[in-house]
């Protein structure tokens, strides 16, 4: 094999990244085959209206982002005392998890699903795995990551096994890079990449519960996918924050797979500047009496740009399904643009569903009014982000994530 995509992405750069870390054949394998795969591999899939294509992935410039060998960052990961939580790495030296990596990784999310996660699984050199038995019920994971460098790769496993449930509260933001990224050139400072790849594997009867909020500066470029795998009677909850980046492209998506398997997908996102957010949901209803709902809501300013897709997925075999879509996106610039196009993929007729999605600016009379009581037009127009804000923030279960996302939304108006 000579695979070679560019001078830092080559097959002597994946085989230097697994012995620095001292890594197992199996998973050298694997980041060669996505290496390999590479050239072939189109980019993520982004919505295109008439005319328009609202998000080009593929004028990345790569040769400027991407920097393998030089990968740093500021991580805390910890958890209670019953379940593991561990560095990716320290995990495949571990006799007790180095077997359920080998036996997770890549299962729910495909190695060589699109360019993007193939490129993840080539050059990744951080991330953690959580652990949990059976019948344990734990909260407070916590997992910080704090990338310090021009980009960097991360992975992250969650297996939970039979009746066993979780809560887990991921934060993602930047520092100033490290010395040596710091004085490497104009390169480095034309901006930083981010991809993220997260795999949920619940267990029968088990619930997990995944909250993110992502604050990069906004020199970055963002690219994650989180996807779970839900077993029967289990639950995988996702609450998707997206406040920071310059580019950010998410997927979030649920598989029911299991009879009365339950989902919900909560997004909040603000942008200004020229932000630009290409956000989707899906949830994919393979299995009897499944339910699913998602919830999304975001403000845009100034230049910034949103597009949201979100696609309910309803198989042949997937009867008595229920499943709900809503989405609303507030324009508080004339020079802002939002587009949203959320889709159900019907195969059987035993199913109840709805989906919905609105896009606007801020209304004219209750702006009018508040003014009318003696508010300022900025003061008003804060109180009616605020307040539109609140439906999606009441389905932010975990309370730290909820205070967190309302001090960056208060910060932003500020």
């Amino acid at each position: 094999m000579s695979t070679q995509v560019h001078q830092d992405i080559s097959e002597e750069t994946v085989r230097q990244l697994a012995d620095e870390h001292d890594e197992p054949e199996w998973l050298l394998e694997t980041r060669l085959d996505a290496l390999d795969a590479l050239g072939d591999l189109e980019y993520p899939s982004v919505i295109e209206t008439p005319g328009r294509k609202w998000t080009n992935l593929e004028d990345l410039d790569f040769e400027a982002l991407v920097d393998p060998l030089t990968q740093t960052e500021q991580k805390d990961q910890v958890g209670p005392e019953d379940v593991r939580v561990a560095a990716f790495h320290d995990a495949l030296r571990d006799d007790e998890l180095a077997g359920l990596v080998e036996e997770h990784f890549g299962s729910v999310v495909d190695p060589q699903e699109n360019r993007l996660t193939a490129l993840s699984t080539a050059l990744f050199t951080t991330g953690t795995v959580v652990y949990v038995p059976e019948g344990v019920d734990a909260e407070d994971v916590k997992i910080r990551t704090s990338m310090t460098s021009r980009s960097l790769f991360n992975y992250t496993l969650v297996v939970t096994e039979a009746n066993s449930s979780v809560t887990i509260l991921e934060r993602q933001d930047s520092e100033a890079r490290s010395g040596s990224e710091s004085a490497s050139g104009d390169a480095a400072s034309d901006g930083r990449y981010y991809s993220g790849v997260v795999e949920v594997d619940a267990g029968e009867n088990a619930y997990v519960q995944y909250g993110s909020l992502q604050n990069f500066d906004e020199d970055t470029y963002n690219y994650t996918v989180k996807r779970g795998d839900a077993d029967t009677y289990s639950t995988v909850n996702w609450i998707e924050g997206n406040i920071g980046s310059r580019l950010t492209k998410t997927a979030v998506s649920t598989e029911l797979r299991g009879d009365a398997s339950e989902t919900k997908i909560v997004g909040a996102f603000f942008g200004h500047d020229d932000q630009h957010f290409d956000l989707d949901s899906k949830v994919w209803h393979r299995a009897e009496h499944t339910t699913a709902d998602l919830v999304t809501r975001g403000v845009i300013d100034d230049r910034a740009r949103s597009v949201y897709e979100g696609v309910q997925d309803v198989g042949r075999d997937a009867w008595d399904t229920s499943s709900y879509q809503r989405e609303n996106t507030l324009m508080l610039s004339d020079e802002s643009e939002a587009d949203a196009s959320p889709k159900l993929i019907i195969n059987n007729h035993d199913t109840e569903a709805s989906h919905s999605a609105t896009v606007g600016q801020v209304d004219d009379e209750d702006l009018f009014y508040m003014r009318n009581r003696g508010l300022d037009e900025q003061t008003a127009t804060n109180m009616l982000v605020e307040g539109f804000f609140v439906p999606v923030l009441d389905e932010v279960e975990v309370d730290e994530l909820r205070e967190d996302l309302e001090e960056r939304i208060s910060e932003r108006l500020r």
